[in-house]
């Protein structure tokens, strides 16, 4: 008898961690590769979330280049798809925020709303990718939710036109005195206003070691034209740590929680 009745027991509590463990089985399995599609020519990727949340939100990743990276970064790519948010990106090579490139990226966000995704996605822009999200943000503040970067290059004057010139000079189409002559009119952090309008959030992790975006020029610069104007922005300043992929910058639970906290 005693031994039918432990049997019975380890029967029940086997039953009962089976049923626990039955919601991770319900899980459906994130995809594996993104869905592409052409658009004017260049090449869109999404990652669909399996279980889109309300009003399909998704995530803009910048920059992408035969790909969206993003889906290298475990934490990233499944917390988001995960609760729903899909990540998309669209291939335009190496341009740096001029209006031209920035009228395309607009085409990709029209084909995405088109193609049922939220009208306010989440910028994510990694390195130059945040200059070429913070540059089409700034032309089209009503149409973002929030906006997120990975030491992101935020200032024309910094890396683009101190490392990356050709790049730049080549995406806006004009020489170097003409594209410095001009520079109020085109760098994106002198354009802030419509972005505070709006209230769009900003969550930025940054090294404060970083020689080759430097934080004072980019990160720091629009952190103190932004609060000074009443804008929302929380930055995490990386001690010690540059340019480079480590978990500071790609297991960063804050800018996890900031993600998911848009689309409560």
């Amino acid at each position: 008898m005693k031994k039918m009745m432990d049997l019975n027991k380890r029967v029940s509590l086997f039953a009962f961690a089976w049923l626990l463990a039955l919601p991770l089985f319900a899980q459906e399995p994130l995809p594996k590769s993104a869905e592409t599609f052409d658009v004017a020519g260049h090449t869109a990727f999404v990652y669909a979330a399996p279980k889109p949340a309300d009003g399909k939100p998704w995530v803009w990743y910048a920059p992408t280049l035969k790909g969206v990276s993003l889906a290298q970064r475990k934490l990233y790519f499944e917390s988001f798809l995960r609760a729903g948010i899909s990540i998309a990106g669209y291939d335009l090579g190496e341009v740096r925020g001029a209006p031209g490139s920035t009228a395309k990226f607009t085409l990709f966000y029209d084909e995405m709303v088109n193609r049922g995704w939220s009208p306010k996605p989440i910028l994510l822009g990694q390195s130059r990718g945040g200059l070429m999200m913070l540059a089409w943000a700034t032309r089209n503040p009503e149409k973002l939710r929030a906006f997120v970067g990975i030491y992101p290059v935020f200032n024309l004057e910094s890396w683009p036109l101190k490392s990356s010139k050709s790049s730049t000079l080549a995406d806006y189409g004009l020489t170097e005195a003409e594209l410095v002559a001009r520079l109020g009119e085109f760098n994106p952090i002198d354009h802030l206003d419509g972005l505070i309008t709006h209230r769009v959030p900003f969550f930025v992790v940054h090294g404060d070691s970083d020689v080759v975006v430097p934080y004072q020029d980019n990160t720091e610069l629009l952190k103190k034209r932004y609060e000074a104007a009443g804008g929302s922005i929380s930055v995490k300043v990386i001690p010690g740590e540059g340019h480079k992929v480590t978990p500071s910058f790609f297991e960063c639970q804050e800018l996890v929680e900031f993600v998911l906290k848009q689309v409560e």
